[in-house]
């Protein structure tokens, strides 16, 4: 691993000084597609019957216009805020590898994967029904770099087609973009695990067509095709491999598809345990051990990655295996939301289904988490004690699940140990009363006196005198059993969320070139926990209005980005 450390005071001010820390190991280690053009030219839907990823030049947008970038991230990669305005680094980061200056490369990379929903293989999502045309069909990866001291790798959304578009322009809007730029730094400013935003460009020479909703439509389903700009965003992350990668040459080995597929899944197998375990996982050690150890770490990531969604009310609407890092992070946001009124079976895709619901999401990663064990085990036929220990690994993810979540209630909740009846009461009564997820936990935070405190986050102000008295004895009961101060419960339930409506706001005047509310979200989504002013108190904490309930495309969405 190539370590250059970019001090804060020497800050990295250009292209050329970016390319002194690029570092390529997925395409220096690993097996490209033999079916490719080496020059990238691999822009077609057709079947990758093996190798590990295919080289592909990006497509870049016309004319790229800045938008913003993370100023936090940034700082943290070493990189001085003017970069983001560089020529060279907008050509770049907008797709055009054509002049980058060496040893960065001129050519990305795609990779493939498979599809399991809900713990079941499929392949009809690949237009061939061979499951070798399923990947990234508009994210392509143009750079790896280590900055101080840490492994990054740089993706185009939208950055054009490759072999696994299924017939798609390969490009993502600016709708979608915005979206995905926002809700990545405000989930880090969570202090959750997540892919981040390095910046963000769109074009006004460019527009795709996309189905949508009508204004005000209640339909859940797309009513009208609308053009829309397209825009790239960059997202980074220490790798973007999935479970659903695996899976891909684990189903491979498993059929002996071709003579290379159970060294292929070896090989990225322990190229994931390198790039994502490499602090935790010994080099020297066994090859069966490190199996069963990379399973058992990505249990207790995945776990608790789950368990902090719940926390701050976000719910992954399309929780497939292929959106689930190995890494433990949170990656691809597609069709997500932050939920506003509680309720258990929040789901914000309209495709979605009961299994990603909100309470669901422990459930769904344990049926990810099959998929991934399953994937590991072709590794582990000469090795029978491993695999009955990875069987042990896998068959005891729900425990480990039910701890994880019953620490974090805990938690948020301020109690030294969780309270089953405390718990299932106050899960009753917010669902009778209608109450806002995020407002309510923060005013809790508070440790109010009586229940009027807690009405600011009511949907209705309830007349029903035995619902108040269940309330008030419910408070009274958890003040009683309280161990945190208003501080420490501030630290865990945050203040600020990113709200659907907020978004649409936000990308509905960008489309009119106005990204001033893009930039305000932007500043106060990255400090969720804090109090921030009285003006921005009484702009952004508030309860979502009754006249956005069930409106599509603010309550719900579709997943065409």
């Amino acid at each position: 691993m190539k370590e250059i450390n970019n001090m804060k005071n020497n800050k990295i001010n250009s292209l050329k000084e970016l390319s002194q820390y690029a570092d390529y190991s997925l395409v220096d280690t690993l097996t490209p597609d033999p079916q490719a053009s080496k020059d990238g030219k691999n822009h077609h839907p057709r079947e990758v019957y093996n190798g590990h990823y295919v080289p592909v030049t990006p497509t870049p947008i016309p004319n790229p216009i800045y938008i913003t970038h993370s100023k936090s991230f940034f700082e943290e990669l070493g990189f001085d805020d003017s970069l983001a305005l560089d020529e060279e680094f907008i050509k770049m980061f907008s797709g055009d590898l054509s002049t980058v200056p060496k040893p960065l490369k001129n050519i990305g990379w795609a990779t493939g994967y498979a599809l399991s929903i809900y713990g079941t293989e499929y392949y009809a999502q690949c237009p061939f029904g061979t499951g070798n045309g399923y990947g990234d069909g508009r994210a392509v990866s143009i750079l790896e770099a280590v900055l101080n001291g840490k492994r990054w790798e740089m993706q185009l959304k939208g950055g054009g087609r490759t072999p696994y578009c299924r017939g798609a322009d390969g490009r993502a809007v600016l709708r979608s973009s915005i979206r995905e730029f926002l809700a990545q730094e405000h989930m880090h400013a969570l202090n959750i695990p997540t892919s981040r935003s390095l910046s963000l460009y769109t074009s006004n020479d460019e527009t795709v067509n996309r189905p949508w909703f009508n204004q005000g439509s209640y339909s859940k389903d797309p009513e009208v095709m609308i053009e829309e700009n397209v825009a790239i965003t960059t997202r980074v992350a220490p790798s973007f491999l999935r479970v659903g990668q695996l899976e891909l040459f684990g189903r491979r080995a498993r059929k002996n598809e071709h003579l290379k597929a159970k060294e292929e899944l070896k090989q990225i197998v322990l190229h994931a345990i390198k790039r994502e375990y490499g602090d935790e996982i010994e080099e020297d050690l066994n090859f069966e051990e490190k199996i069963v150890l990379f399973a058992l770490k990505f249990r207790d990531r995945l776990t608790s990655l789950v368990s902090n969604w719940i926390r701050v009310g976000y719910c992954q609407g399309n929780f497939n295996s292929d959106n689930t890092s190995v890494g433990g992070y949170t990656l691809d946001y597609g069709p997500f939301g932050f939920i506003d009124n509680f309720d258990p079976k929040y789901q914000p895709w309209t495709g979605g289904g009961m299994h990603f619901s909100f309470f669901n999401q422990p459930e769904a990663a344990r049926k990810n988490f099959n998929m991934f064990c399953s994937s590991l085990m072709p590794l582990l036929q000469d090795y029978p004690n491993a695999l009955e220990n990875l069987s042990g690994i896998r068959d005891t993810f729900t425990k480990e699940m039910n701890q994880k979540m019953e620490k974090m209630w805990a938690s948020k909740l301020g109690l030294e140990k969780f309270d089953e009846k405390l718990f299932d009461e106050l899960m009753n009564l917010m669902i009778e009363t209608t109450v806002d997820y995020t407002i309510f936990f923060r005013e809790l935070s508070n440790i109010p006196e009586d229940i009027s405190k807690l009405e600011i986050s009511f949907y209705k102000i309830s007349e029903d005198e035995k619902l108040r008295n269940r309330w008030t004895t419910w408070l009274d009961s958890w003040k009683s059993k309280l161990n945190y101060t208003s501080e420490q419960l501030k630290a865990i339930n945050p203040k600020y969320t990113l709200r659907e409506w907020f978004l649409v706001e936000a990308y509905e005047k960008a489309y009119e070139g106005n990204y001033s509310l893009i930039h305000e979200l932007q500043e106060i989504m990255t400090k969720p926990y804090d109090e921030q002013s009285k003006e921005i108190e009484e702009k952004f904490y508030m309860k979502k209005p009754l006249e956005l309930f069930n409106i599509a495309g603010v309550s719900h969405v579709s997943c065409s980005s």
